[in-house]
């Protein structure tokens, strides 16, 4: 069914009639009718009034755009989009139902469906990105560390910097009786297993967690604790934390206020590795499947313009605005617009630091959250073994490829995206290496991958 937007317009009559001779002159209106046709096949849609919440950073941008480009609305959706205050009040607002769905870190859904934390059937019909977060240290610790940094030619740090170069600075707080503090923004968050990973691959502990004790701080040589996005730069800049694990724009954030210097990318720790997804309840997903379809369909569109380099300035004007993430139009564009700066007028290209539609970034890979699993489990989050096929049905039942493949499907029939963009695949990526320190990640292999490590919990097969 096409949708018909009628727009009227009012053409003035060339000429008055006025009065004279005591008559009354007449005004003519004439109106012409242009009809516009959208592409867009609108499903019969069960719910169209819909609210979606996230959390001011720049990976909630396929929300914006979706709802700012009129995505939505194309699909018949009428959605409001609200910020909130932290992940735990997303994940509760979510499975309470006073939201439709969310923005939402990747491992949260997982997590739900995992045991750890508050248990709920939550799906995935949508990755909204790829990279996008950064380790920033402060800047006295980075005066500590830049001496054990490699230098090119120009005296310019060799990236990417490993945790090699932290692990001196950390054992001088130790001998001096201070902990070593870094923030994380949850536990079940990208950030909190990128920054662990990167520790760990140097060497340094970044702590346990048992069923017992949910800390995730046994014997830690870092301590990471929770802190919410936006407050980073303050709480560094307190000195309550040393460094910290977050997306854009709080890395950029603390360049700008000349409070920290970003050490690291995510994108370095594990290239391209998933980021945030989209999430709804297998409930709302059972009562709405039209409407899952169509929401996916909007979101799908609005990664393929943000992947457009032509659209990212005007994408970063959009973030800027008070009711998304609201950061200066300067913050947002030092990683939006294809560069990263690092220390305070080290600027660097890099592409690929935001991807929102590029390597099938919107399709929800089974290996990607089978990743998340495996990390819940080296780091105790799991506190029990499972074997290998527990990982396979775990994920196949909280990351949908299916409601996926039929949005994606129509969009084709559409013409808003060619075929080629439908990935061939089983829902597993081959076997990579594209992380810090090398090691080979294979999906298929789950626990042969969590015996790989020499920090962290190790399993029979």
């Amino acid at each position: 069914m096409k949708s018909l937007f009628k727009k009227t317009i009012y053409i003035l009559p060339v000429a008055m009639l006025l009065f004279a001779c005591g008559g009354k002159g007449t005004k003519k209106e004439t109106t012409t009718e242009v009809v516009k046709t959208s592409k867009t096949k609108q499903l019969d849609i069960e719910k169209p009034q819909l609210t979606f919440g996230f959390i001011k950073l720049t990976d909630m941008a396929p929300l914006a755009i979706a709802k700012e480009k009129g995505f939505f609305e194309d699909e018949g959706l009428f959605v409001s989009v609200e910020a909130q205050s932290n992940w735990k009040n997303v994940l509760d607002r979510v499975i309470d139902g006073q939201l439709d769905g969310s923005h939402m870190l990747a491992g949260q859904p997982i997590a739900a469906g995992a045991g750890f934390g508050r248990q709920a059937k939550l799906v995935t019909p949508f990755s909204m990105d790829l990279n996008g977060n950064g380790i920033t240290v402060s800047n006295d610790v980075w005066s500590k560390m830049k001496p054990n940094v490699p230098t090119d030619g120009d005296g310019k740090p060799v990236h990417p910097i490993k945790a090699d170069a932290l692990k001196p600075v950390i054992t001088e707080y130790k001998n001096s009786g201070k902990a070593f503090k870094m923030g994380m923004v949850f536990p079940v968050s990208t950030h909190n297993y990128e920054i662990r990973y990167w520790l760990a691959a140097a060497g340094i502990h970044p702590g346990m967690y048992t069923k017992e004790n949910v800390q995730g701080q046994i014997d830690a040589e870092v301590l990471l604790s929770v802190t919410p996005p936006p407050q980073m730069p303050a709480t560094l800049e307190a000195g309550t934390i040393f460094g910290y694990c977050v997306g854009e724009p709080w890395n950029q954030q603390a360049v700008f206020k000349g409070i920290g210097v970003p050490v690291v990318t995510n994108y370095d720790i594990w290239k391209n590795n998933p980021e945030k997804v989209f999430v709804m309840t297998e409930k709302f997903i059972e009562e709405n499947p039209n409407t899952a379809v169509a929401v996916t369909k909007a979101l799908i569109r609005a990664g393929k313009w943000l992947d457009k380099p032509e659209n990212r300035k005007e994408a970063v004007q959009i973030l800027s605005m008070s009711q998304y993430v609201g950061a200066p139009v300067e913050v947002l564009a030092n990683s939006m617009t294809g560069t990263f700066e690092f220390e305070k007028g080290d600027k660097r290209e890099m592409e690929d630091f935001n991807v929102f539609y590029k390597y099938n970034a919107t399709y929800p890979f089974y290996s990607d959250g089978i990743w998340f699993l495996t990390q819940m489990r080296r780091w105790g989050q799991i506190p029990e073994a499972k074997t290998a096929d527990w990982y396979s049905s775990t994920i196949k039942d909280i990351y949908r490829p299916d409601i996926w493949k039929k949005a994606a499907a129509l969009l084709v029939e559409e013409g808003n995206i060619p075929a080629t963009d439908i990935p061939a695949t089983d829902g597993y990526k081959p076997a990579t290496a594209d992380f810090i320190d090398g090691t080979t990640y294979d999906a298929k292999d789950p626990i042969g991958y969590i015996n790989s490590f020499s920090i962290g919990n190790k399993d029979k097969k």
